[in-house]
């Protein structure tokens, strides 16, 4: 199956791939109700004039098998920039054959490419599998910290404070 993996940055064409793989994510994590994300809005902040985010592409001959959105953020620590995974998906029917590993790899490789001081992502609790592949490969998960997050009416009224 791997001789025939082919990851590669994905481009502007694969956005309706990109929504499908995103879409296919959140229905495995029981989340499908809370995408709004639209072609028009992945093409916008993946390929538009600021690039938020970027993604590579697995794929099997010709079908797609899996992605990755990844994105910098910046270690003060370090002084360095770091990766951020915000999703990795494989398509269930190509599960347990190294596509997810690769896609990691491939990451890894970027990351060391572009000097940065690490990788990293979250994992929903419940997702026994993803952690003990994670593990696996020998992330580490930290215990100390615990994310927090603002969005919506939150956001906006912090925004508004003065």
């Amino acid at each position: 199956m791997t001789s025939r993996l082919r990851i590669s940055f994905a481009r502007e064409r694969d956005v309706p791939l990109i929504l499908d793989f995103i879409k296919g994510l959140a229905e495995y994590e029981r989340l499908a109700h809370s995408v709004v994300a639209t072609e028009t809005k992945v093409r916008k902040t993946l390929f538009g004039r600021r690039k938020y985010a970027e993604v590579i592409l697995a794929k099997v001959g010709k079908r797609a098998a899996g992605f990755a959105l990844f994105f910098h953020n910046y270690s003060t620590f370090l002084a360095q920039p770091g990766i951020y995974l915000e999703d990795l998906f494989v398509k269930p029917e190509f599960r347990g054959k190294g596509i997810g590993k690769s896609l990691l790899v491939r990451l890894a490789q970027i990351a060391l490419e572009r000097d940065c001081g690490r990788l990293e992502w979250a994992v929903l609790d419940w997702n026994a599998s993803a952690i003990d592949f994670y593990r696996k490969l020998g992330a580490v998960h930290m215990k100390d910290w615990d994310v927090y997050r603002l969005t919506g009416e939150q956001l906006e009224k912090l925004a508004q404070e003065s």
